[in-house]
């Protein structure tokens, strides 16, 4: 296998990383949960995430409830075998407001602290490898944010930081920070990139490759649409399933982004470009997202260890030029159907 360094670190990494979001609501069960971990770190994958947030679609009661399971199985392991991420939940003026410290989430000193207590107690852990932003604050400054995080890697709580879910302009903003304050630095960017969401290509890219910052793609599949399951006349399960007759509108919207006539055509020429190939879709839009020289590693999900056949088997798996050429035409054909 062919480990990745994650931005300037030493973190070395397994080009696929084990993504835990779904345990303790679509994974209910912390034997599966553990049996999907299992076999992952068995393929080789040393590299898993996880967040305060989790599991997914968040509540007040469930949050933390994935941390619990993934320290648990952490138990399991030898601690320094494991690179192990989480992230700290993003402000309360975003885009959704985090039901945990009372939906009064920022990122300031104080709920960085917090955070980062409660996830070290969760993981039974005294350090975590990659402490992550889950998303941008607007309001706090960043130099409060990037002095509190730079804290953590002074104590040895945490060893990097990294952020998600951010711009280029957040990103740029915070390294130069960090360059001018003397901080610990964002090395990671953990954002959606996928065959069906390729805006990360149009300045991220630039700027991950100019100044040695990595990708960690997540969402390889589309939220699952790139699988074909949606493509379906009868769909039998999927997140977006449920999350099309939620009451909850965030998630109403969330579904129609990623379900919605353009991404359903651009996957049916995807399922074809891959049954042409001989590969499983799921297989080659894992592969897709992890084969360019920015990405240090693609996260994966799954909720039964059978649905990581498909996408562990993209762990070595370069995709021909021309596979990727006729990808490209899709997109050129349907030009980004998430919008």
């Amino acid at each position: 296998m062919k480990y990745r360094y994650i931005g300037r670190t030493g973190l070395r990494v397994s080009p696929i990383c084990m993504g835990t979001m779904t345990f303790g609501t679509q994974t209910p069960d912390e034997k599966v949960a553990f049996e999907i971990m299992d076999k992952a770190y068995d393929a080789g994958v040393n590299f898993f995430d996880t967040a305060e947030l989790y599991p997914v679609p968040p509540n007040a009661k469930l949050a933390g409830l994935t941390e619990e399971i993934v320290g648990r199985w952490l138990k399991t392991k030898p601690r320094d075998s494991v690179i192990l991420a989480s992230k700290v939940a993003g402000a309360a003026n975003g885009w959704f407001v985090p039901p945990i410290r009372h939906g009064l989430t920022a990122i300031d000193s104080f709920h960085i602290e917090r955070a980062v207590e409660g996830s070290l107690k969760r993981l039974q852990t005294d350090y975590i490898d990659l402490y992550q932003m889950h998303w941008p604050d607007t309001v706090v400054p960043i130099e409060e944010s990037l002095k509190a995080f730079d804290r953590l890697v002074q104590s040895g709580k945490v060893r990097y930081i990294g952020t998600s879910n951010d711009t280029a302009y957040g990103t740029t903003k915070a390294l130069m920070t960090s360059e001018f304050k003397k901080y610990a630095r964002f090395e990671s960017i953990q954002n959606n990139f996928s065959l069906l969401n390729r805006r990360f290509l149009d300045e991220l890219a630039t700027l991950c490759r100019k100044e040695s910052i990595s990708l960690l793609s997540y969402s390889p599949l589309g939220g699952g649409v790139l699988s074909g399951k949606y493509n379906q006349a009868e769909i039998k399960e999927g997140r977006f399933s449920s999350y099309m007759k939620a009451s909850d509108k965030r998630q109403r919207l969330m579904a129609a982004r990623f379900v919605n006539e353009k991404t359903l055509a651009s996957t049916q020429k995807y399922l074809k470009i891959a049954a042409d190939a001989g590969l499983d879709p799921v297989t080659m839009a894992t592969a897709w997202s992890k084969q360019f020289d920015f990405v240090a590693s693609t996260i994966i999900g799954a909720t039964k260890p059978e649905q990581l056949d498909a996408t562990l088997a993209a762990m070595d798996l370069e995709l021909s030029q021309e596979v990727l050429d006729a990808c490209d035409a899709v997109h050129n054909e349907i030009l980004y159907p998430m919008g």
